[in-house]
């Protein structure tokens, strides 16, 4: 299945197939109770979602969007969870890309509390830049959705936005 840019695959809440994505940029947004969204994590090439469900079925967590074109194989959840019971083995794929996953998150997480703001909002956009290229990390996230993964206000993220090539980027030796 082919999804574009800004076209959802599920919603917060919905229950149904997994999804393994092959090609694209997805971001997963949570809606709290005031309305307000709040993006919540980004799915790279190679995962299957949701996560919570790989071993037991349950409500997304949050809403898929397309950040850009994706390839997506939609993946039956009474297959998934069949092939589960009929293959015990595959328990240990599932623990290996959720160690992964875990492992990208605390990188994440690293970023956000051992370096400068300028060092974080450069780290992501370099991450980024592997997924988005020729795109810009603007192009794809609000300031406030970039605020939200690298622990920054939107003004923070403006700033140093504006700042440009001295603050963000590398400097040249």
């Amino acid at each position: 299945m082919i999804l574009h840019k800004g076209e959802i695959l599920f919603r917060q809440g919905d229950t149904g197939p997994l999804y393994h994505l092959h090609k694209g940029l997805l971001k997963i947004v949570r809606i709290q109770e005031d309305g307000n969204a709040y993006l919540v994590n980004l799915i790279v090439p190679g995962e299957t979602i949701p996560h919570h469900s790989l071993i037991s079925p349950g409500p997304c967590f949050g809403t898929a969007i397309a950040l850009t074109t994706c390839e997506i194989e939609v993946i039956p959840s009474t297959a998934w969870y069949h092939a589960l019971s009929e293959q015990p083995a595959k328990y240990r794929d599932i623990a290996l890309l959720l160690q992964n996953k875990v492992r990208m998150m605390q990188e994440r997480m690293d970023q956000m509390t051992e370096t400068s703001p300028a060092e974080r909002l450069r780290r992501l956009q370099g991450w980024l830049e592997g997924y988005l290229a020729p795109e810009k990390m603007t192009d794809m996230l609000t300031q406030s959705e970039i605020g939200q993964l690298i622990g920054l206000r939107r003004e923070t993220v403006n700033r140093l936005l504006r700042a440009g090539t001295s603050e963000v980027q590398e400097p040249d030796l």
